[in-house]
């Protein structure tokens, strides 16, 4: 059984990984289903050599499925270097990032048919054990992610996952609750990081 320093679900670009993964000593796994953006991410951390890196997406069920994602040169065009980052098995969570100042269309939106693994199919794959923090930024899907774990089979140290969209896009709602009580139960104590993500600290 291995031990991971860290494991990213939607490590995109890896810019804001840099930090964490400069302090891992143990394995790194880093899951990013654009193809773009696996490519930067393959590329930034290329001279590491304790870094795994997987180019799919995490499912309930580990299928194949209808991914969205902002075009590369849509990226440029719509002058938000965080449209990169906002893929998802929903196209209308992307749309309804539009405003006065992120004009995106549907011609922004490219779909692919990407292969996924479920959580419980990720941890059999590597044989993971535990994980010292588990970083979740999965657009609206940290919900079901978080709730497939299986806390007694892996020891994950910290967990970190995006909360704005929980519920729906730009809607946290109630699952919020859900989630910081099964946290709870499992011994985690939850703190706000910021207005959009949450980290969870294994008593």
């Amino acid at each position: 059984m291995n031990n991971f320093d860290l494991v990213a679900i939607g490590a995109s670009h890896g810019y804001w990984l840099e930090n964490d993964i400069k302090k891992c000593t143990n394995k790194v796994l880093l899951i990013e289903p654009v193809d773009y953006n696996f490519n930067q991410l393959k590329d930034r951390f290329k001279n590491y050599n304790n870094i795994i890196f997987e180019n799919i997406a995490i499912s309930e069920n580990g299928e194949l499925i209808n991914f969205y994602y902002v075009l590369e040169n849509s990226v440029a065009k719509l002058k938000k270097h965080w449209a990169s980052g906002i893929g998802s098995f929903s196209k209308e969570h992307i749309l309804k990032h539009h405003s006065k100042r992120f004009k995106i269309t549907e011609e922004d939106i490219k779909c692919v048919n990407v292969k996924t693994l479920s959580f419980d199919q990720l941890i059999e794959k590597y044989k993971i054990e535990s994980i010292d923090k588990l970083i979740v930024d999965a657009e609206g899907f940290d919900y079901k992610i978080i709730k497939s774990i299986n806390f007694k089979k892996i020891l994950i140290k910290e967990l970190m996952f995006e909360k704005k969209h929980l519920s729906s896009t730009f809607e946290i709602g109630n699952k919020l609750d859900e989630i910081k009580n099964l946290l709870s139960k499992e011994n985690y104590k939850l703190f706000d990081i910021d207005d959009e993500n949450v980290i969870a600290k294994k008593i």
